[in-house]
Formats: structure tokens, C-alpha cells, sequence
């Protein structure tokens, strides 16, 4: 039975690093589907309620529940523009669903976000207009990712829950 990983929180938080991390401890035909990659590289979308990324991604997901053993999907994934996909991910993975949510302070994410090769795309005002406060998932659990965290404990967190 196929895993999928959830890793959500705000921009800046550092989802897409723990992803690219994870993705290479566990190994090859691990799929990575990254929110921002389908929404802003592939369609050139806003991120707006019930955008087409959602409907796209729930189309990748559920070729990662037929071909591959593990599936990291990582994003801001707010709860109200993303509902469908989260539907078909509890619909697909029964009990396979392994759900993060990084609960990273603003401060921090601007701090963070001054490291990313992004930094010239947008700032603080983007970030602030963006940011909610956890924003979590109504039915599917999420274990929390604190800034006390470092990337090689969150990783080995994760994998440890995946392979138990």
C-alpha cells in the first residue's frame, strides 16, 4: 500500500526543503509533487479557491498511489482552496497518510525566506498578505514542526513514522 507524506505551513516555513531532503533518504521512485512548481511553473496560476493546480495535483497523486511506494506532497495548501485534494487523499490512502504541519512564527519565515534563492520574487509584504495561522486540515491529523527543529530531526521524524 502506497504512503503519502504531507508537508504544509507557510511560505517560508521550510516545506520544500524537508521534502528534497526526505525524498532522498528514502530513496528512488519516491514521487515529489510540489504545489508551487504545479501551480506557478506549469500553469502560471494564481493560487486562488478551487484553481486548476488542485485538480492537477489530485491527478498526480493518484498516479503516485498506483506507481510508487512513497508520495511527498508539499505546499501552503490552504485548507479551504484545496478541500477536493485533501478528499481524495483520505478517499486513496486509508490510514497511509502521514500529515506535518510546519507551526513556524512570521519572524522566523522572513528570516528564512532571506536564504531562498527566491528572496528577489517577493517579501515581507507578500509573505504577511499570505500568511495564516495554522491553517490546519479538518480530518487528517497533522503532527507539528516547531522552529526548534532542525532539517536531519525532521527528516528522521518523518521517516521514522513512514517506516514504522
Amino acid at each position: 500500500m502506497p504512503k503519502i507524506v504531507i508537508l504544509r505551513g507557510n511560505s517560508g516555513s521550510g516545506k520544500s526543503t524537508v521534502a528534497k531532503a526526505l525524498q532522498r533518504k528514502i530513496g528512488r521512485g519516491t514521487l515529489l509533487l510540489s504545489q508551487d512548481y504545479v501551480r506557478r511553473e506549469m500553469l502560471l496560476l494564481r493560487d486562488t479557491p478551487d484553481n486548476q493546480a488542485g485538480d492537477l495535483l489530485k491527478e498526480l497523486v493518484l498516479y503516485g498511489s498506483q506507481n510508487c511506494d512513497f508520495i511527498i506532497l508539499e505546499g501552503i495548501f490552504y485548507t479551504d482552496y484545496y478541500g477536493r485534494l485533501f478528499k481524495q487523499i483520505e478517499e486513496t490512502f486509508a490510514g497511509q497518510i502521514f500529515a506535518y504541519y510546519f507551526d513556524i512564527p512570521f519572524e522566523e519565515t522572513i528570516e528564512r525566506h532571506k536564504q531562498r534563492p527566491q528572496q528577489s520574487e517577493f517579501g515581507e509584504p507578500e509573505m504577511r498578505r499570505w500568511w495564516r495561522d495554522k491553517d490546519l486540515l479538518a480530518n487528517i491529523p497533522e503532527k507539528m514542526i516547531t522552529k526548534e527543529m532542525c532539517l536531519d530531526e525532521i527528516v528522521e521524524l518523518i521517516y521514522k513514522d513512514l517506516m514504522n
